[in-house]
């Protein structure tokens, strides 16, 4: 009966670790499900942005050569002229050589039929010459004297491309059109290479690029019957094309970014994340298989069964340990009484011996074969912070391994059981009981009793803090020299290069002046125009290459009339925004109703802007845990001629140690920061009229405000 009752009490507490087994492995496999489903979105989210950056940049490259060919102006006199076998001749050489120089696949000029007079690939067998395309969207966009864009399978070729257009406009009316062929194909050449399918969709929903040839030019969703035969007439994708939907069903999530789409027949399924192009009117979708998620699901299902199964364990070992306990009780107590007769004796020895280590300024520490720690002395507790009493019994990991050294500290371990312990010493960095890092040398050898026997280990500690200090303060001076280095002699290169490059834009510049007077005396009009345009751009680009050599040498700014709502905007759109989602922090706009005119460099101070922007965004990621409300908040005001454009966050504020020297050089609180920055601003700003300002904001965060000399708001 008593053995009985025993068993009875011991249910109550097996079943309470029995469910907590349970939930444990639930848990564990539900908690790595959404862990990774978050990554594989994070994942998708970067790749995508950097996708869309290659295809715009595949997109735009060329779109600058249609119109550059149409302001030639052989191109006019051939679409006047179109039987001049000599006119053509030399239009066909003149588009072979741009065509060349530029790398695009093809440049061809077609005239208000849609006739192509004129090719870079004339002489090949799959010519454009006597090719006609009135029924291609460029080629009409173009005779309303717009710039085309189409994407489409080549009608004499058959291959797909991007084709880019430009008209030819004389006196106001279009003669023609020069049109531009981009292959796209080394884009997709890459997406090949990778794990999972990329694709790119129109507006229509038809895929039209991307990594699985078999899903091209079939529809992610129905097609209206117009958008079908208009797609037919254009030949967009062929002349036999029909629309048949892609093998695949989508599945939205509940708690988006994206989608599921899952594969037929063989239903396999991925996680499918939409990144809009809307100035291609593109849509570039990114996908990731799912069965990643499901695998991380049923590691942690494994690792917590295994947990658990320990824990179990570990309950059954509790209970046979009380029960031993109990059975030997009685025997402790005899033997206490045995003890009690030799303690004065070990007493006595103990004392002798704790007077001499405690006058050791050397930590000493020994540990039994377990790694369980029998013995250290008191310059060894001084050392850690910890008393012996919590240190002794204690098993690895012991209390004082720095938490960034666990791995090493493990090794060392397992180093030492192996009996490869160094003769030399190790360097361990310990973690002081108040937080701070303690730099020490570990000296161990075998521990051996008075038989013979190996029963543990012994090692001396020695203290290097002051001299790792030392050496860190060494290695951080020279650092610091080095980035001061390394920033003087970019200066220095960004003096010399604008200083080379202004002086062919001056010889370029002259050079158009004088071919303008020679068209003077000559009267032909057309090349007066063409050669007053290229004058325009060289000295566009001289401007910009001044401003540089202006900054570099600390000469006075020049400035324009600018809207502070307008260098927002483009603030956001250079890089704010895509850091900003990067980074989860929504961006709020407070800007006036009216323009809010200030005279500034543009250029320059888009880039204060920007730096301010950047600064918040880091300032709110270092906050851990983040702060309730986190926003990046920017807002323009105009008040008593004075003009103000404010940066504000919701991080942690500006201590007045910091706020005091914020604006010093080289000084920064991250340790990858120059200290140049906010510096730089402020003199940027100073430049221009105005100053720059910094104050904690109310609620919590910092705000720093520009502020600079208003103008008069035109009528």
């Amino acid at each position: 009966m008593t053995r009985l009752r025993q068993a009875l009490r011991g249910a109550g507490p097996m079943a309470a670790v029995l469910g907590v087994a349970v939930a444990l492995v639930l848990g564990a496999g539900e908690w790595a499900a959404r862990s990774e489903l978050d990554n594989q979105w994070d994942n998708l989210r970067r790749s995508g942005e950097v996708q869309a950056l290659a295809l715009r940049g595949v997109a735009t490259r060329y779109s600058y050569l249609p119109f550059t060919a149409a302001q030639q102006p052989l191109i006019a006199t051939l679409l006047h002229n179109p039987r001049a076998e000599l006119l053509r001749s030399a239009a066909n050489a003149y588009l072979e050589t741009v065509n060349a120089n530029a790398g695009s696949d093809t440049l061809y000029v077609m005239d208000t039929s849609g006739l192509t007079v004129a090719s870079s690939n004339w002489n090949t067998p799959a010519s454009f010459v006597h090719q006609n395309y009135h029924n291609r969207p460029y080629f009409r966009d173009a005779m309303q004297g717009q710039s085309g864009r189409f994407y489409g399978v080549g009608k004499t070729t058959g291959e797909p491309g991007l084709f880019a257009s430009a008209p030819v406009v004389e006196n106001g009316k279009v003669v023609g059109v020069v049109a531009v062929k981009v292959r796209m194909q080394p884009i997709v050449d890459t997406w090949t290479q990778l794990r999972d399918p990329i694709f790119v969709t129109d507006a229509r929903g038809i895929v039209f690029l991307g990594s699985v040839p078999a899903w091209l030019y079939k529809t992610t969703r129905p097609v209206p019957g117009q958008a079908v035969r208009q797609v037919q007439f254009d030949e967009q994708y062929g002349p036999q094309w029909t629309p048949q939907p892609v093998p695949w069903k989508t599945q939205p999530q509940q708690d988006p970014p994206g989608g599921e789409i899952t594969l037929a027949p063989s239903g396999k399924r991925y996680l499918a994340l939409e990144e809009p192009l809307p100035d291609l009117g593109w849509t570039l979708t990114l996908t990731a298989d799912s069965r990643a998620v499901a695998a991380a699901q049923q590691q942690a299902w494994a690792l917590a069964s295994l947990a658990s199964g320990l824990l179990v364990l570990g309950a059954l070992y509790w209970q046979l340990r009380e029960r031993r306990l109990q059975e030997n009780r009685q025997a402790r107590i005899e033997l206490e009484q045995r003890v009690q007769e030799r303690t004065h004796a070990l007493q006595q020895a103990h004392a002798f011996r704790q007077s001499m280590e405690d006058s050791l300024l050397v930590g000493m520490r020994a540990r039994d074969l377990e790694g369980r720690i029998v013995y250290v002395n008191a310059a060894m507790c001084e050392m850690v912070g910890y008393t012996a009493a919590e240190l002794i019994g204690c098993l690895p990991p012991y209390p004082y391994w720095h938490p960034d050294d666990l791995e090493r500290h493990w090794s060392d371990v397992d180093t030492v059981q192996a009996g490869k312990a160094s003769p030399q010493g190790r360097e361990n960095r310990l973690r002081h009981r108040n937080g701070s890092d303690v730099y020490t040398m570990f000296y161990t050898a075998r521990l051996i009793d008075g038989h013979g026997q190996h029963i543990g280990w012994m090692s001396s500690v020695v203290d290097i803090t002051a001299q790792k200090r030392a050496e860190e303060l060494q290695q951080q001076r020279e650092a610091q020299l080095q980035r001061v280095q390394r920033v003087i002699t970019v200066g220095e290169m960004a003096s010399t290069l604008a200083h080379e490059l202004n002086q062919p834009l001056a010889a370029l510049v002259n050079y158009a002046a004088a071919a303008r007077a020679v068209s003077v005396q000559a009267q032909p009009q057309l090349l007066q125009d063409t050669l007053a345009a290229l004058s325009a751009q060289a000295l566009r680009a001289a401007d910009i290459v001044g401003r540089i050599r202006h900054w570099v040498r600390q000469q006075p700014a020049s400035r324009e009339p600018c809207d502070l709502n307008a260098t927002v905007e483009q603030s956001l759109s250079l890089l704010l925004r895509a850091e900003a989602r990067r980074h989860g922090v929504p961006v709020r706009l407070a800007l006036a109703a009216e323009p809010v005119r200030v005279s500034a460099d543009r250029v320059l101070l888009e880039q204060v802007v920007l730096n301010l922007g950047l600064n918040a965004l880091q300032a709110m990621q270092s906050q851990q845990p983040p702060a309730p409300g986190r926003e990046l908040l920017l807002r323009t005001a105009t008040e008593a001629g004075r003009a103000s454009l404010q940066v504000l966050d919701r991080g942690p504020g500006l201590p007045p140690e910091i706020a005091e020297r914020l604006f010093e050089p080289f000084f920064t609180t991250r340790s990858d920061g120059l200290g140049l920055g906010l510096n730089i601003c402020r003199s940027i700003v100073e430049s221009m009229g105005g100053e720059l300002l910094a104050r904690n904001r109310d609620g919590g965060g910092a705000v720093f405000e520009i502020r600079l000399p208003s103008l008069a708001s035109s009528p």
